[in-house]
C-alpha cells in the first residue's frame, strides 16, 4: 500500500489549527458556511435551506474545487491518516466492493470524498458504492444525497425503509433511541450488501468516536472495549471498516466545511438531549483543551494492550504463571548450572486451589 502512505510522508509537517482558520475556503465571507452551521443546529429549518445548498456545493466542488496550500495540506493529512489505517488493519484490498454507508453527516461526507481521492492513486483496484438509508424522518429533504451523488458522478442506492417510526413507536419518551435505531439501520445495510456483493462495509466513524465509545463502555457498561477499527459482523458474513479510525474529529470538522457539503442534520439520534455520548464527549473537550494531546494518547494505547497487566482471567492465563515461573527457574539452572540445591526440581507443587476459591 505504498501509494496511500506516500499520503502521510507528504504531510508530516502539518498541524492542526482552530477550525475558524478555514474560513478562506468558503464563499464570500464565508456565506455558506453559515448556513450549514445553521443546519446543523437548526433541524427545523433544514429542508428548506437544503433546496438550494445542495446544487450550490455541487456546483462549486466542479467548477471552484479548493485550492489554497492550506487546505491542501488539511487533504494530504487525511490521505495520510486513512491511508495507514487501510494499510495497517488490511481494510481494503485487491478486488473489493466496498459500500460507503452515507448519512448525510460531515463524517460520512469526508470518508466518500477520501476514499474517491485514493482510490484514483491506490495500488489497489476497488469499487466504491455509496449507499444511504432513507430512514422516512419528517422533512428529511430527500433530494439532497441523489442530485450531490449524481453530480458527482458515484455509483449510489437509496434504501427506503422507516425506522423512524419503529423507533418513535417502541422506545417510550424520554428514552434513548440510538440502540433500537443502530440495529435496525445496521439490519437493512448488511442485508443490502448480501444481495449486492460488498465485501466491506464502511462507516464514518472518527478516532473521537472511538475513544469516546471506549469511556461509554467503561463507565456505563463495566467493559473494556469499544468500536474496532476493523470488525467481523455477528454473523460472520460481513466486514465492518472504519477508514477514519486514526483521523481527528476537529479535521473532519475543517474538511467539511472546506468542502461546503450539503450536511444534513439528524432529528432522530442526534436531537436528543442530555445523552451519554454527549457527557463523555464534554468530558473529553475539557480534558483535551486542559491537557492538549490526552486523547491522541488515550486512542494510542487501545493499540498498545498488556493483557498481563489487566484483570481479565479469559485474555490473560493468570492460573498459568506458577508454571511459566518453574520452566524459567529450570531453564536458568540448566544454562548456569551452580552445583547447589535444585530448588525448582524439589519444589513442593503448589495446587491452584480453584475448588476451594470456587466453594468461598
Amino acid at each position: 500500500m505504498g501509494g496511500l502512505l506516500h499520503a502521510a510522508a507528504c504531510s508530516k509537517s502539518f498541524r492542526s489549527g482552530p477550525i475558524g482558520q478555514l474560513t478562506e475556503y468558503g464563499p464570500a465571507q464565508g456565506e455558506n458556511v453559515n448556513r450549514h452551521k445553521n443546519l446543523r443546529l437548526d433541524p427545523v429549518s433544514a429542508p428548506a435551506a437544503m433546496e438550494t445548498s445542495a446544487d450550490d456545493a455541487a456546483e462549486r466542488r466542479v467548477s471552484q474545487p479548493c485550492t489554497s496550500k492550506t487546505f491542501k495540506r488539511l487533504q494530504a493529512r487525511l490521505r495520510g491518516l486513512v491511508g495507514k489505517a487501510i494499510e495497517d488493519f488490511r481494510m481494503i484490498e485487491e478486488g473489493d466492493r466496498v459500500m460507503v454507508c452515507l448519512s448525510g453527516g460531515k463524517d460520512s461526507y469526508t470518508l466518500l470524498d477520501v476514499l474517491l481521492s485514493l482510490q484514483r492513486s491506490a495500488p489497489v483496484r476497488f469499487d466504491l458504492v455509496a449507499v444511504n438509508l432513507d430512514q422516512k424522518q419528517p422533512g428529511f429533504p430527500v433530494h439532497v444525497l441523489p442530485d450531490y451523488l449524481t453530480a458527482l458522478g458515484v455509483s449510489f442506492h437509496v434504501i427506503e425503509q422507516d425506522p423512524y417510526r419503529v423507533v418513535k413507536r417502541v422506545i417510550p419518551a424520554g428514552r434513548t433511541m440510538c440502540g433500537l435505531c443502530s440495529r435496525l439501520r445496521r439490519g437493512a445495510l448488511y442485508r443490502y450488501a448480501a444481495e449486492n456483493g460488498i465485501t466491506k462495509v464502511a462507516l464514518g466513524h472518527h478516532r473521537d468516536d472511538i475513544v469516546e465509545t471506549l469511556f461509554l463502555n467503561m463507565f456505563f457498561g463495566g467493559r473494556l472495549k469499544t468500536m474496532p477499527p476493523k470488525l467481523l459482523s455477528e454473523d460472520g458474513r460481513h466486514i465492518v471498516i472504519r477508514p477514519m479510525a486514526y483521523v481527528p474529529e476537529r479535521e473532519i470538522e475543517r474538511y467539511a466545511r472546506a468542502r461546503q457539503f450539503p450536511i444534513i442534520p439528524c432529528t432522530l439520534c442526534g436531537s436528543q438531549q442530555h445523552l451519554q455520548r454527549g457527557i463523555v464527549k464534554k468530558m473529553l473537550t475539557d480534558w483535551e483543551r486542559e491537557f492538549p494531546g490526552r486523547t491522541e494518547a488515550i486512542f494510542s494505547s487501545l493499540g498498545n494492550v498488556t493483557t498481563s497487566h489487566l484483570a481479565d482471567p479469559q485474555a490473560f492465563d493468570f492460573g498459568g504463571l506458577e508454571a511459566r515461573r518453574a520452566a524459567a527457574v529450570a531453564a536458568l539452572q540448566l544454562a548456569a548450572p551452580t552445583g547447589g540445591e535444585d530448588t525448582a526440581a524439589n519444589a513442593t507443587p503448589i495446587s491452584s486451589g480453584r475448588e476451594h476459591w470456587e466453594e468461598l
